[in-house]
């Protein structure tokens, strides 16, 4: 700039006060020159730089006003972003100063300015460089004093945090620890608590996440460098924490024993065999977030300090799962090598509880409420003991008698299962899973129950508020015959369910002739309580509230019954808490159902499934959910009747969508729908066959015989079972590509150890730590921030960014122009059609894809699958077409109703609507966008 602009140009500059900041509001701010020295943070400084770069694409003598208010604008920008950046104080470089300088000039599209004031610091910096003034490789630590725990200070050890940073980033390309370095040293202060030097390093790594997303595997190691201090009582390097390994395993088995947090089992195996068997280096491969996540809520802890490291937390859930194993090592260790190279990973109950001397170990409880005042608080104390140590729970409420029923016991009438529902939702809120995560419940009602209209209402923030339940989740359990009733446009009748009790256990023809019965009667004034309504309008209030408060959601009674492998001893009432699990419930049992999912990403290569290796995999997996059963602590004896009678286990996938990535193919497309049938039969091949290979070894579950499974009927052969009841088609294929005669024969000789063997979870914790994409999700968005109990975390797409590596597209502006467009891909010019297409956001994704997708599953799965509904733009008719489509598909069940919300990724500067990019000539128009299952639109067909 200054080889462009005149003298008099430069002295008018210099006299002219450009910045409207007071440099007082930056006291606590620091810049760190070249040389490493400081000086006071001086917004002027900054404003003549912008100043100087509009005066020299301007080319004239003098700043004009409306230049010298652009520069102050822009300069005001710049600092407050810098001051976002150390919003308690600190330091910057220079660079960083700069590179937002340029960053704000582009964004206010002063291209030529921008231009002028790159080839400036280019010139300053070969100007240094000739006269050997510029900047050392290796990093110069200033003297800063930092405050120990106990009061006392020290010198900064830089020769340490040199070493830690390095090995944070070996291995890694496109990060540098210098810069790590730099941004933690410009955040320190003379007196800084030692504490704050490591959360200044994680701070350094995390900000650069947005740019490089290797840096989380950065932020994580530097995270597990202060875990191995707090764990080991002193300071370590993963190297130096190899040699002393077997010593650390062993001291933390016996001191968690002693604390009484682990079991005494765990001291009856070969510690030492077990120790050697841990592979440290599969800490390296934890995302930040996946290691936060673990340390925050899984890692065991006495006082706040925490005692288990990454590898000796799998190696403890493994052992507990394996205590009663007569080779219990060798199974223990079999166990840890699936956990600990995350091709599979158990539920959270299992992973907080297993190898404690509390084992609850099990994820979801259902339960059917009974028409009972004694009872229905039985069924609230159940909630509590469940949920106690972090069951999720389904309560089927259909049983309770509604409002104006009469009560023969007081000759007075009831006030319906409303009021009851409220005490159910607050005992889940006083019950908050022993402190590490939020009690959860969810109530279901069938459609045809008296109170099911202000059931619709509960989750509304308006209205008596003693009638409502803001934090229980609420699903409709919806018969067949009322989504007949729905297409034909014909009435319907509510009912109080103790004038018509067996409807509660009806379902299929035996249900439509008893409706049907009652239906008469009804008409003829012979029910005391009962409503005609119009099903369609019962239908779209019901879709309106899913619209406007989340719920409740719909699931399909008959679906789940027809289908299921148990309908010989008893009726599915209701699903879980995630609608993922189909079990029968009765006043007798509390069904129970145990969780793991596998890594689908872990096990797909460019040319589809390794087959091999998901067959062992899984041969694992099954085996340690069935171990489950036998260790798990039941709260409630009507749950450990259930799960010892029936064993169900849930066997699910996540990181689907990261399996589509690995292929290149879009989640908008047949192929994937394809992979989504392929890659289902092949978790359900290999889990039913060993579950059967488990029966040969251990015997059949107790309720076998009478079972589907035991007349021959596998998951798809239901499918032709839910056809013929309907009298109609069912969008569902029959087809499979796999020889399932293996299977069948194996059962027919042996049986098979589980009554249900399948279910796909959300995984929304799990997936975290493993660091793939939540279970069957499309992605969410390819750069958002994510907010979990464990704080915020900036996820970025690696997959996008490798494809973005190899086609030379990814740098700093491409991260800001995803951060700009919350995290979609749709709207920026430099971006391949192609991988528009292939890195759709969860929005951009046509709902019948993820319809089309899940019923494909649903033909493999004895249980069902937590299937969220994705829709940018709702209103009534698309939302009733969906879930239309969701019932003809033959799916059991849907979970949430997800639309698009009025704020995304928080914009960094830019006053909306234009292009963070660098523009190019033409740019691309973004893409029309149809309305959902429209049958106008071509698209759609």
């Amino acid at each position: 700039m200054s080889t462009t602009t005149s003298q008099s140009a430069q002295a008018d500059l210099a006299s002219t006060k450009i910045s409207d900041l007071n440099p007082s509001l930056f006291a606590k701010h620091r810049v760190i020159s070249r040389d490493g020295t400081l000086r006071p943070f001086d917004p002027e400084r900054i404003g003549r730089a912008l100043a100087k770069a509009l005066l020299a694409a301007d080319g004239g003598e003098y700043l004009s006003a409306q230049n010298r208010d652009l520069a102050s604008l822009l300069c005001r920008q710049v600092c407050e972003q810098l001051a976002g950046r150390r919003a308690d104080g600190g330091s910057f470089m220079v660079e960083e100063i700069q590179d937002q300088v340029e960053l704000v000039l582009m964004r206010a599209s002063q291209h030529d300015a921008a231009r002028r004031f790159v080839l400036y610091r280019e010139q300053r910096r070969q100007a240094r460089a000739d006269s050997g003034m510029e900047t050392s490789t290796t990093f110069t630590f200033p003297e800063i004093q930092v405050t120990h725990a106990d009061g006392s200070t020290h010198s900064l050890d830089g020769a340490r945090l040199e070493r830690v940073v390095l090995e944070a980033c070996t291995g890694l390309e496109g990060v540098g620890s210098e810069q790590i370095l730099k941004d933690t040293v410009a955040s320190l202060y003379d007196g800084v608590p030692v504490k704050e030097v490591g959360e200044a390093l994680l701070l350094a790594a995390r900000m650069r996440i947005e740019d490089e997303p290797d840096y989380t595997y950065v932020a994580a190691r530097l995270l597990l460098d202060q875990l191995r201090e707090e764990a080991y009582g002193q300071p370590l390097t993963q190297a130096e924490l190899k040699e002393r390994w077997v010593e650390y395993f062993t001291n933390y088995i016996r001191t968690g024993v002693e604390a009484e947090l682990l079991s005494k089992d765990l001291l009856n195996f070969d510690l030492e065999r077990i120790a050697n068997a841990c592979v440290l280096e599969r800490d390296y491969k934890f995302q930040f977030l996946g290691l936060q996540t673990l340390r925050d809520r899984y890692f065991q802890h006495i006082d706040e300090r925490r005692i288990e490291l990454p590898q000796a937390f799998w190696m403890r859930v493994a052992m507990g799962l394996a205590a009663s194993e007569v080779d219990r090592e060798a199974v223990a260790i079999s166990f840890y090598e699936q956990l600990s190279s995350l091709r599979f990973v158990s539920s959270t109950p299992t992973l907080f509880n297993s190898g404690c001397v509390s084992p609850q170990l099990s994820s979801c409880f259902l339960t059917s409420v009974q028409d009972d005042l004694g009872d229905i608080y039985k069924g609230m104390r159940d909630n509590a003991l469940l949920s106690k140590f972090s069951g999720g729970l389904g309560n089927d409420w259909t049983p309770v008698r509604g409002l104006g029923s009469h009560i023969k016991g007081t000759n007075g009438k009831s006030q319906g299962v409303i009021p009851f529902l409220k005490v159910a939702n607050d005992t889940a809120v006083a019950v908050n899973q022993g402190g590490r995560r939020k009690g959860a419940v969810c109530a279901y009602l069938e459609t045809w129950h008296i109170d099911f209209e202000e059931f619709l209402d509960l989750r509304k923030n308006t209205g008596d508020d003693r009638r409502r339940t803001h934090d229980m989740n609420t699903a409709a359990w919806v018969p067949d015959m009322f989504m007949e009733r729905v297409e034909n446009d014909g009435d319907w009748m509510l009912f109080s369910p103790d004038e018509v009790s067996d409807l509660h256990d009806l379902y299929g023809d035996k249900f439509r002739e008893a409706f049907e019965r009652y239906e008469a009667l009804a008409e003829a004034g012979k029910m005391k309580v009962a409503k005609k309504v119009k099903a369609k309008d019962l239908w779209r209030k019901l879709l309106s509230m899913l619209f406007e408060t989340g719920h409740p959601w719909i699931t399909f009674k008959d679906a789940c019954n027809i289908r299921s492998p148990q309908q010989h001893c008893g009726v599915v009432h209701s699903s879980n808490l995630c609608t993922e699990i189909t079990l029968n419930t009765s006043a007798d049992e509390i069904a129970v159902c145990n969780l793991g999912s596998v890594n689908l990403a872990a096990h797909t290569t460019p040319d589809g499934i390794d087959k091999e290796k998901i067959e062992e995999t899984i041969a694992v997996a099954v085996r340690m959910l069935d171990n489950v059963i036998d260790i798990n602590l039941y709260t409630v004896p009507e749950a450990r009747r259930s799960n010892m009678r029936h064993r169900p286990v849930g066997l699910g996938i996540m990181g689907f969508q990261d399996a589509l990535a690995i292929q290149h193919i879009p989640y908008s497309s047949q192929e994937a729908v394809q992979f989504a049938d392929e890659s289902m039969e092949i978790v359900s091949y290999y889990a039913i066959l060993g579950s059967s290979r488990l029966a040969k070894e251990r015997g059949a579950y107790q309720s076998y015989q009478g079972s589907l499974w035991s007349k021959g009927v596998l998951p798809v052969d239901s499918v032709k079972m839910l056809k013929e009841q309907r009298n109609s088609d069912v969008l569902q294929t029959e087809t499979s590509t796999m020889d399932w005669e293996i299977v069948r024969a194996h059962i027919a000789e042996h049986g098979i150890r589980n009554s249900n063997c399948l279910a796909i979870a959300p995984t929304a914790t799990i997936s975290n730590i493993a660091g793939v994409g939540q279970s069957i999700e499309p992605i969410y968005q390819n750069l958002y921030v994510k907010a979990n109990m464990s704080g915020d975390f900036t996820v970025l797409n690696m997959h996008l960014v490798k494809e973005l590596k190899q086609r030379g597209l990814w740098d700093r502006q491409m991260a800001e122009d995803l951060k700009y467009y919350d995290g979609s891909l749709q709207n920026i010019p430099r971006i391949p059609d192609d991988l528009k297409k292939l890195f759709e956001c969860a929005f951009e994704v046509h709902p019948k894809w993820l319809i089309a997708a899940g019923s494909a599953r649903q033909k493999w799965i004895d249980q069902s699958q937590s299937l969220n509904i994705y829709v940018s733009e709702p209103n009534g008719r698309k939302i009733e077409q969906i879930y239309m489509n969701a019932w003809k598909s033959g799916l059991k069940t849907t979970y949430y109703l997800r639309s698009l919300g009025a704020t995304h990724v928080e914009k960094s500067t830019g006053k909306g609507g234009e292009l963070n990019a660098v523009p190019t000539a033409d740019q691309a128009a973004a893409p029309k966008v149809c309305s959902i299952l429209d049958p106008d639109c071509e698209a759609c067909q």
